[in-house]
């Protein structure tokens, strides 16, 4: 039987990818792989991943603080506090912060094995940015592909 879990406001395993904070909420490791929970704070001016899609798994953001500005394909809106965007499977996406404050967000990933992305990203990170070819190769790891698929990725205008 698993254990239900409590992870404080002052706990969880902290990743930087770059200037973005990350707080690990759950893993997977209470939820038999199914669910898994960060807590991101992205700083003024700053890009989330190219534009991409996942080819197994579905994301959830729970805008929290400030307004991030979603690109899903060719559709651009800011989404606010409160506002909750579903990505499933194949949806390409991604994100900025075109704002001068901080934006704080909660997302999900199901199953919860993506934030092992996370991980390899920040480890990659903590040596300088990443090169293309690098977070290429940690994204195809873990079932993701850039979009378009001709293998030049685009990030959110700004």
């Amino acid at each position: 039987m698993l254990n239900a879990s409590l992870i404080s406001a002052d706990s969880g395993e902290l990743l930087m990818i770059g200037s973005t904070q990350m707080r690990v909420l759950e893993d997977g490791s209470h939820t038999e792989n199914r669910v898994g929970a960060v807590a991101s704070i992205l700083l003024p001016g700053v890009s989330g991943p190219p534009q991409h899609r996942h080819l197994m798994h579905d994301e959830t953001f729970l805008i929290t603080r400030g307004v991030l500005r979603f690109t899903l394909g060719d559709l651009q809106w800011n989404a606010n506090v409160g506002d909750y965007i579903v990505v499933p499977v194949g949806v390409p996406h991604t994100f900025v912060n075109e704002s001068d404050a901080p934006v704080e967000f909660f997302s999900t990933c199901t199953p919860a094995y993506y934030i092992n992305y996370f991980r390899e990203m920040a480890a990659l990170s903590g040596k300088g940015r990443p090169s293309d070819k690098d977070n290429l190769a940690v994204m195809l790891r873990y079932a993701t592909v850039p979009f378009p698929e001709n293998g030049k990725t685009q990030s959110a205008q700004r």
